[in-house]
């Protein structure tokens, strides 16, 4: 049994590097600063896929406190094609179920994926800190990944070929030089600073108070969420459980609250008693008090620098979209940095994005805000409004679909995307160009699994629907593009020898995809849908391939 590790106690050791040696900066394909989940996914992603990393980060330990908790299916999904998926299932909390109070009594609940046939669940809850930890052991094992730590950049000088960078360490200054840069640096980005570049949007004037809690509690494994308790009245409370026994609690505390004095245990835990009941026994693990804002840069490439994650944009915590979007830049980002660097794919491709992700950032913002706007009315209509919907939710299923407590993260379809190739042939469902890969359980090789491991190979696929292989799969010279053949239950071991072919197992991925037989896809490296047809065409499967990459 493998030794278990404190990550919040974890001390990351200064190295030095040969490079603080050299006489003249060193060149590297791609650095990464900031070494947070965003950071960490990029990296590892760019590694997989034969990228060498420089990974700096100013600090030597993980985040402190849970922060960030709520991890998405799509999230999920993403962490299995990094190869710790299972690490953060395993040790996380999973939940699929949601109930909202309007002052004592509940009002609804709701099932975030009330369908079988997924592998991941709608969520997990787990702390920040083993997220981090988790991508970090996969980050060490993986030999293209040079981890920096107490490397704090302090200037940077775009070029017109590269990023110039002056880092301070605890052994004096050096500098680099990068092909590339990507900024993962956090809200308060020293790189976005550095630019003289801004974040905008809106700021919200009220304050929560976030609240862990060690306990042993007879709460299910839910998302509860109280409008107007009676324990906190005129405020909205958040319950969660995360793992090792704590539980996460939100508490809204209006704009005039002291954000110094909320934080002292004189303060905080009068107001969970208040919850638990007087009888409750429990300690406090971590707490903290805090504003948010809605707000995004307005591009997120800037020549050689492209940023990712909160440095990029931010959201309130309702809805859990800030570290789930961050994730999915890294993703978007990964794959499209790696293309270039090799050269088989144009910079331009890095254009698609800025394109697509500040599409997702925008949807994030919208969301969030609206979910901000019904939890914090401004005024006595707008609070008037939210509490009739409230009291009509209880009976009335089109009032449920105004109640508003976090409308939770759901990966972003591209649907305007200029990498996808418009349909020309009519299909049934959400599997249209731009969107993010359904799941379905499968059979491979005679063993059972899921559909998404057999697309995270790091490239394109060719996901083609039949017992009739096509007779030759086109490609672009250097892209790498596999095929993948999908047979009805059965019909596997009449295929020939060396050609890839997972079975339907329960006909979920044909009903998905409304594929029947010739159908093809062409699916991109983050696993999201480039095109699709009715037939098998060679000459629109290598039109469709270079405009996914850029060439077309």
């Amino acid at each position: 049994m493998a030794e278990r590790v404190d990550y919040q106690a974890l001390v990351l050791p200064y190295a030095r590097s040969p490079d603080q040696d050299a006489q003249r900066p060193v060149r590297h394909p791609v650095i990464i600063v900031g070494a947070g989940p965003v950071g960490l996914a990029a990296a590892i992603d760019l590694a997989q896929q034969g990228i060498r990393v420089v990974l700096l980060d100013d600090d030597d330990r993980l985040s402190t406190g849970s922060r960030a908790i709520c991890f998405a299916k799509r999230t999920l999904e993403i962490f299995d094609r990094l190869g710790c998926g299972e690490r953060m299932v395993g040790q996380g909390i999973t939940w699929n179920l949601g109930k909202v109070f309007f002052r004592e009594e509940p009002v609804y609940s709701f099932n975030l994926l009330p369908e079988a046939g997924h592998r991941r669940p709608a969520f997990i809850n787990l702390q920040q800190y083993y997220v981090e930890g988790f991508l970090l052991d996969r980050a060490q094992a993986l030999p293209l990944i040079d981890i920096r730590w107490k490397n704090q950049v302090t200037a940077l000088e775009p070029q017109a070929d590269g990023v110039l960078l002056q880092v301070a360490t605890p052994e004096g200054e050096y500098r680099l030089e990068a092909d590339w840069l990507v900024a993962a640096d956090g809200s308060r980005s020293p790189i976005r600073r550095a630019m003289g570049l801004e974040s905008k949007g809106q700021t919200f004037r009220d304050r929560f108070l976030i609240a862990d809690v060690r306990m042993d509690a007879p709460f299910p494994a839910e998302r509860w969420f109280w409008f107007d308790p009676p324990f906190h009245p005129n405020r909205s409370v958040l319950l969660h459980q995360q793992p090792d026994g704590i539980w996460r609690i939100d508490f809204q505390l209006g704009w005039d609250a002291d954000p110094v004095a909320e934080r002292q245990p004189e303060r905080v835990i009068p107001r969970v008693q208040a919850l638990l009941g007087p009888e409750a026994r429990f300690e406090l693990e971590w707490v903290s008090v805090y504003t948010f804002s809605c707000l995004r840069m307005e591009r997120f490439r800037h020549g050689r620098v492209l940023f990712a994650g909160d440095s990029a944009h931010g959201v309130s915590p309702f809805g859990a979209r800030g570290a789930n979007g961050g994730v999915q830049d890294a993703e978007n980002l990964a794959w499209k940095l790696a293309l270039v660097v090799q050269g088989q794919a144009p910079e331009s491709l890095l254009d698609s994005y800025d394109a697509e992700r500040v599409r997702a950032a925008d949807e994030n913002i919208l969301n969030s805000t609206r979910s901000t706007d019904f939890i914090t009315p401004k005024n006595e209509a707008s609070r008037a409004f939210r509490d009739a919907t409230l009291e009509l939710a209880r009976d009335c299923g089109f009032a449920r679909r105004l109640v508003n407590s976090g409308r939770l993260s759901l990966p972003c379809t591209y649907r305007d995307s200029a990498l996808n190739t418009p349909d020309t042939d009519a299909f049934d469902g959400p599997m249209q160009p731009g969107a993010p890969a359904a799941d379905a359980p499968v059979r491979a090789g005679g063993e059972e699994g899921w559909f998404l491991s057999q697309i995270a190979h790091g490239g394109f696929t060719l996901l083609c629907f039949g017992e009739e292989p096509p007779d030759n799969f086109p490609g672009i010279r250097g892209v790498p593009l596999r095929p993948l053949l999908v047979v009805p239950a059965g019909a596997a071991q009449r295929q020939a020898a060396g050609l890839p072919v997972i079975e339907d197992a329960a006909g979920l991925l044909a009903r998905r995809y409304d594929a029947g037989p010739g159908a093809t896809y062409l699916l991109r490296p983050d696993q999201h849908v480039a095109a699709r047809w009715r037939r098998f065409e060679p000459v629109l499967v290598t039109a469709a391939l270079a405009r996914a990459t850029g060439q077309g």
